[in-house]
């Protein structure tokens, strides 16, 4: 199987899809859409050996994706160095087959394998917690009160490079066996979408205070 420049790399043991091999894409286009539209990651390790899954908040730049945490929680602890494996997921519709083992869901996802790295310099902590803020809200983290030293402190930053990583989309109506379109019973789709309401003010804001413009936030 080739690659372009483009590719998150040729498909390794780990990340070759096998089942549905026609959802599979090794592309970084795709993989980096994904990462960008759910926040929402699962961060899979091994701790004293037991198999943990923990969600966490991530952010991509460029070829890396980052999440964050406390330097003395258990995820943080065990992860750093070892190897890890991140998965977004996002729900995009219920697939109703006229079969029972043709039901399936349209989706999006990507596995990203490799050794979780941590960021050490401060100075680097602080410039990506900025922009992780700042993704919710422009411009919201120089409007906060300024971080302490102590927080900084106390939070970890680990990071994983897009070197290994593939995703699967499925999308359109149920694939049927040829026999059972003739089965009188109702199929299709029914679409699945995140949205973003209306912001709801914290009861004990100061009166005046403006809420930060967050008409542009999309998910999903």
């Amino acid at each position: 199987m080739t690659t372009s420049p483009h590719d998150a790399g040729a498909p390794s043991a780990r990340t070759i899809v096998n089942r549905y091999r026609h959802l599979a894409h090794y592309d970084r286009p795709t993989i980096d859409a994904i990462l960008d539209a759910m926040p929402v990651a699962h961060i899979a390790y091994l701790h004293e050996g037991q198999p943990i899954v923990t969600p966490t908040l991530q952010w991509r730049e460029g070829d890396r994706v980052y999440w964050h945490g406390a330097n003395n929680g258990r995820m943080m602890r065990a992860t750093e160095g070892a190897d890890v494996c991140l998965t977004v997921s996002i729900l995009d519709g219920l697939v109703l087959a006229r079969s029972a083992f043709n039901f399936n869901v349209n989706h999006r996802s990507v596995m990203v394998f490799g050794k979780a790295e941590a960021v050490t310099d401060r100075e680097e902590k602080v410039r990506l917690l900025t922009r992780l803020i700042n993704s919710f809200a422009p411009n919201q983290w120089d409007k906060l009160r300024p971080a302490t030293a102590p927080e900084i402190n106390a939070t970890a930053i680990l990071s994983l490079k897009i070197g290994e990583a593939s995703a699967k989309v499925r999308s359109g109506p149920p694939e049927d066996n040829e026999g059972d379109y003739a089965h009188p019973v109702w199929a299709g789709v029914l679409p699945i979408r995140l949205t973003v309401g209306a912001a709801e003010p914290d009861p004990r804001n100061l009166p005046g205070v403006a809420a930060p413009d967050l008409s542009g936030y999309r998910i999903g």
